[in-house]
């Protein structure tokens, strides 16, 4: 009995281990204090453990028992020592933002989108120029009024105003259906393809897309949001799997027809317009026959560009033509053009293929960082925020976990300071947020 305890006081002490090596990942945030505070606790409860221990059997030990009652206050003081280290290490990169060059702060601050829990950090990276937008997610207006909501954006705006800076992004993910992340307050609206199902003449469909999209923006704009991450025009190819917990294209879509996908989204993104609200083409290079979820796992596109041309790509490039729409690029590896790199992060996606070959100017905007597809990328979050950036890429989106912000822009500072950010890509991006900034038509 006494070996069996033994082995399992080890087998613990190695798990905490493991898990101290990699507990700031964004998939822990919501237990992140509760898991902090365990690994403190319990590698200190192993080590008194076994102090107590030796101490009553310094006798009786064997020399077996003696190593192994060593390798549990080894490995335990290993655990706590990583845990404190980690915790250490982020909040040094958190002074170091916040004591940041102002000037070099708001620069690159022009290029972040970030969720928040805690509003007062927010309104103080707001009063920093630090962040050019902010992700409403339901943590946000769970239980809330949308009057308090809207006076709380109220504020952050007042902050910008104070600073003769635009307005920042206030976005939102209100798809209708499923994903209607503001709803309560706002009004719960069916998804998009039950109004293109009940409304096969194309004439009576525009019309009811056009009313859907009002109600929405509508909402929206009361509240405050001027960026909608909508719509999802993704080709539904049906495809489904038991391991895609989150994405759920086929349940998001609009429709398997390309052209009814770029027709409705060009109205709904023309619609929202007249309110003031930005839409937003997800998730680029077309997620509906991904059948991974990169919210949870790496996930490929095996398909060639040319197959991809004749229909996935047809409502992105319709609608990018057309309407002065963001494009949010999804974690999938787009394996014919970059095997390693999530599109979000990829020099040859964005230069090679939407800057280069497509010549298109508008804005991108990566999907969260949050997620493992990104955030376990070959380069990482880090890393693959300044190649994003050098790239083309116009928009870096932390929203789960919103202090992955601090990770992120630590990275750029430094990149900024060592030469490595592209100037060039900088200023053209700074024109086309310029150009497409809040209220500007």
């Amino acid at each position: 009995m006494r070996i069996a305890l033994l082995i399992v006081r080890l087998a613990v002490a190695l798990a905490l281990l493991m898990f101290a090596l990699d507990w700031r990942a964004p998939a822990y945030v919501a237990w992140r204090p509760l898991i902090f505070t365990a690994l403190i606790v319990v590698p200190l409860l192993l080590i008194l453990i076994e102090g107590v221990l030796r101490w009553h059997r310094q006798r009786t030990a064997s020399r077996p028992d003696r190593i192994a009652s060593g390798l549990v206050v080894l490995t335990a003081g290993l655990a706590l020592l990583t845990t404190i280290a980690l915790e250490a290490q982020f909040e040094w990169m958190r002074y170091q933002v916040r004591q940041a060059d102002p000037q070099t702060l708001e620069r690159l601050g022009r290029h972040m989108i970030v969720g928040y829990r805690d509003v007062d950090e927010l309104r103080e990276l707001v009063e920093r120029r630090a962040v050019a937008g902010v992700f409403l997610s339901p943590r946000n207006v769970q239980g809330r009024s949308a009057d308090a909501l809207r006076q709380e954006i109220a504020a952050l705006q007042e902050i910008r105003r104070r600073q003769n800076l635009p307005p920042l992004w206030i976005a939102a993910d209100q798809e209708g259906g499923g994903v209607s992340r503001l709803s309560p307050p706002l009004v719960a609206q069916p998804r998009i393809a039950s109004v293109v199902a009940e409304n096969l003449d194309p004439a009576e469909r525009r019309l009811a897309i056009k009313r859907y999209a009002a109600t929405q923006a509508e909402g929206l704009a009361t509240l405050g949001v001027n960026l909608n991450f909508a719509p999802v025009v993704d080709v539904d190819h049906r495809v489904s799997s038991a391991s895609d917990r989150y994405t759920r294209i086929s349940e998001r879509a609009i429709s398997s027809d390309p052209q009814v996908v770029a027709t409705v989204a060009e109205t709904y993104c023309t619609t929202l317009a007249q309110y003031d609200v930005r839409c937003t083409l997800k998730h680029f290079p077309g997620l509906g026959r991904v059948v991974g979820d990169t919210h949870l796992d790496n996930a490929d596109l095996p398909v060639s560009a040319d197959e991809l041309a004749k229909s996935d790509w047809l409502p992105f490039r319709t609608v990018m033509r057309h309407a002065n729409a963001f494009t949010m690029l999804s974690h999938v590896r787009l394996t014919a053009v970059d095997p390693e790199r999530p599109v979000s992060l990829s020099r040859a996606v964005v230069a090679g293929l939407i800057r280069g070959e497509w010549k298109h100017d508008g804005v991108l905007v990566t999907d969260d960082l949050s997620m493992h597809a990104a955030y376990r990328s070959v380069d990482g979050i880090a890393r693959g925020s300044v190649e994003a950036l050098n790239a083309g890429v116009d928009l870096i989106l932390t929203s789960y976990d919103w202090w992955q912000y601090y990770v992120v822009m630590h990275a750029l500072l430094a990149a900024a300071r060592n030469g490595r950010l592209d100037q060039a890509a900088l200023d053209r991006s700074d024109a086309r947020l310029w150009l497409t900034r809040p209220g500007a038509r």
